[in-house]
């Protein structure tokens, strides 16, 4: 059975002067593709993921593909050897 939890966030959020504030889906996306073209644009070696060994064989080729086709990088490691 899933628990619920009455604190969760139901709207994305936003950091101002170090304060969360509610905000659209819109400003949200806008802020994270902000946050990618930023660290991009720092070099390749300023990004890099890691993937979960519990996530599906798809989504951690989906993490990769993103790391190396989109952000520029090889930096991917995950906890699969573990």
């Amino acid at each position: 059975m899933m628990k619920r939890s009455y604190e969760r966030l139901t709207e994305p959020m936003v950091r101002e002067n170090g304060v969360l504030q509610v905000c659209t889906w819109d400003e949200a996306m806008a802020r994270a593709a902000e946050g990618f073209s930023a660290a991009r644009a720092r070099g390749r070696h300023s990004f890099g993921i890691f993937s979960c060994s519990k996530a599906t064989n798809e989504v951690n080729f989906a993490a990769q593909k993103f790391a190396r086709q989109v952000m520029g990088t090889n930096n991917i490691d995950s906890c699969n050897r573990t």
